[in-house]
């Protein structure tokens, strides 16, 4: 976004150039020098100074005209493209922060899917060490409670992912950070 409003600034900066070739362009100017016979070289009469305004105007023609409507149509392109960046970035924000979300509510089912093997794990070994459930159903338990904890692992990862996501498509970034210093290191 940052390349896009600065390419729209310069854009507009054209605009004032192109513009600016309508009116007249005034200097002022000035000439110190001497003239006469060689013989004379160097007494006050032979001095010759001159001091005066410089003013040089085109015309406004069709030419410069065009120019001026030229660079507004750049601008107004810039203006498009820019537009066009702004519009993307908020998708992009949107669909990260849409994604953080869902991942986000299927990170605390897997919590409670998760805590309920572990729960029914428990008891399943209680029943098995009592005497009243087989071991293939307490190993069962076990099995299930290994599967939750690898898909809830799984999930926390997506979750900080998405949170990498939605960080870099907020204009996030680590380049940025690098040109700055900690203000505590002055001290």
């Amino acid at each position: 976004m940052r390349q896009a409003e600065r390419r729209l600034a310069a854009a507009t900066a054209r605009i004032g150039v192109a513009t600016a070739e309508l009116y007249p362009d005034i200097r002022l100017g000035g000439s110190i020098g001497a003239t006469g016979l060689l013989a004379d070289f160097g007494e006050p009469a032979t001095h010759a100074w001159s001091f005066g305004p410089l003013i040089s105007w085109t015309l406004p023609s069709g030419g410069a005209r065009a120019r001026v409507r030229a660079t507004e149509a750049g601008a107004d392109a810039a203006l498009a493209q820019f537009d066009n960046t702004v519009l993307q970035a908020l998708r992009e924000v949107q669909t990260a922060l849409s994604r953080y979300a869902q991942d986000l509510d299927r990170l605390h089912l897997l919590e409670q899917a998760q805590q309920q093997a572990d729960l029914a794990s428990a008891q399943n070994r209680r029943l098995y060490q009592g005497g009243r459930t087989p071991y293939l159903s307490s190993l069962d338990a076990e099995r299930t409670l290994a599967t939750a904890d690898m898909t809830l692992a799984n999930a926390q990862a997506q979750v900080s992912q998405d949170q990498l996501q939605l960080f870099l498509a907020l204009g996030g970034g680590w380049e940025a950070a690098a040109g700055r210093t900690d203000p505590t290191a002055a001290r």
